[in-house]
């Protein structure tokens, strides 16, 4: 029997005021519990590499009277990078994850101050301030591992003044061309797992520059320099190690498997670059030494960066002895033929380490070396092609405006401290403090 025309009508009203069928809504993605904690854990890990790791590692190669100046030095970049990363520099670099200003060159300006950071993260399963902070740690690092390149020499104030500045001009830009998704990512598709050229790579060539510009200390090359506390130095280096399963682990955005991945081939690069160091070492200069065995350790740690998430771990282990391989002469011919007090190897260990691994990358990802294969069309060939843009890229652009300002800002700030300054040491100096007081 048809129904009556009412009766039609009323059950169409009802079914109006239905709510949709659950099939048909799109609801909001949440972010992931599991994943947010190991990012969170990841970024006190990161920070635990800056302070306290850093400032020992670095502090225990000068002498005693210059100890305080560097931890001072390394906390008041790490402490500028960090309010000027929530002020504009995340949103330069992540402020849009498709184009971003300039054809790919910055990101844009919506996440200034950490304004509107909000919902999960394109392309992660993380909120946005989440991966904002992890990103601000990484931030902060960067510019204090170039304190190492001009210690003992160089004026407390030039030195936050130019750290601050570089994390806008070059640091933020970087990241944004590769990790932003910016033009050397979208156009080439360089690939940097967790900062081989956005954080080695510009710290490392920047810091060069600067001890160029700088000059060398007092006694260069005539005098010998020993490191005043190889035990603090081999402490720094300790805390560097574990803080890199954070930095790198943490740079899978993830708690998973990738990340899992990451921290072994992590840990078996440096377990491998240090044994090799201290036998070069051992053959080269007699023995192996705390601080060769510790810098063999940061050199592997650098190097296997860019690929941590991408290779095997024998591929890691061969990363590993490339660093040590490479990174040891290199520390000789900067200081010795090119004549460039970079103090404390910045550009020799991070530099080249992080550029040497970025270039290897395009090879160990190979699936026939037990890498993750190449993305889309990529091949062995144009893969390398795309990391040398990007070493080549960022390093052009880290040298070029790290002179300018390091030029620049002398004209306003001193750079350079004087005769008397550096015989009397910056822990007095500049600080009023001395680090031990022997009775």
């Amino acid at each position: 029997m048809r129904q009556r025309p009412n009766r039609r009508l009323a059950a169409l009203l009802f079914a109006a005021l239905l709510p949709a069928p659950a099939f048909a809504q799109t609801p909001a993605i949440a972010p992931n519990g599991a994943d947010t904690v190991w990012i969170l854990v990841s970024s006190a890990l990161v920070l635990l590499m800056c302070l306290p790791g850093l400032s020992l590692f670095y502090g225990g190669l000068v002498r005693a009277k210059n100890f305080l100046s560097v931890m001072v030095q390394v906390g008041a970049i790490a402490a500028a990078a960090s309010l000027l990363w929530v002020l504009g520099g995340y949103s330069l670099a992540f402020g849009t994850v498709t184009h971003g200003m300039f054809g790919g060159w910055l990101g844009a300006f919506d996440a200034s101050g950490f304004a509107h950071l909000t919902g999960v993260r394109t392309g992660t399963t993380l909120p946005e301030n989440t991966f904002a902070l992890f990103q601000l740690c990484f931030a902060a690092i960067t510019p204090a591992l170039m304190a190492g390149a001009w210690v003992d020499r160089a004026r407390f104030g030039w030195v936050v003044a130019f750290c601050a500045v570089w994390g806008i001009v070059v640091y933020a830009p970087a990241a944004h061309w590769i990790w932003g998704n910016g033009w050397m990512a979208s156009r080439f598709g360089t690939l940097d797992f967790a900062g081989g050229i956005v954080v080695h790579t510009t710290a490392g060539v920047s810091a060069l520059v600067v001890a160029k510009v700088l000059g060398p200390r007092i006694g260069f090359n005539k005098t010998l320099m020993l490191p005043h506390s190889p035990s603090l130095t081999m402490l720094g280096a300790g805390l560097l190690w574990v803080g890199w399963f954070g930095f790198n682990g943490g740079s899978a955005l993830a708690g998973n498997a990738a990340a899992a991945s990451a921290i072994i081939n992590t840990h078996t690069a440096a377990c491998a670059a240090a044994l090799v160091w201290i036998a070069i070492e051992a053959r080269h200069v007699g023995k192996p030494t705390s601080v060769g065995f510790a810098t063999g350790a940061v050199a592997g740690l650098a190097t296997v960066t860019p690929a941590a998430g991408f290779i095997a771990p024998l591929a890691a282990a061969g990363f590993g002895v490339a660093a040590s391989v490479i990174c040891y002469p290199m520390i000789q011919i900067v200081k010795q033929k090119w004549k460039i007090d970079d103090s404390l190897d910045v550009f020799a260990v991070h530099g080249v380490g992080g550029m040497s691994g970025s270039l290897l990358l395009a090879v160990a990802m190979a699936p026939a070396l037990g890498g993750t294969g190449y993305t889309g069309s990529a091949t062995m060939g144009s893969q390398l092609v795309a990391q040398i843009v990007g070493v080549g890229g960022t390093a052009l652009w880290s040298a070029l405006a790290s002179f300018v300002l390091a030029v620049g800002l002398g004209k306003l700030i001193p750079m350079r401290a004087s005769d008397d300054e550096q015989r009397e040491g910056l822990d007095i100096t500049y600080h009023g403090e001395r680090a031990w007081e022997m009775e």
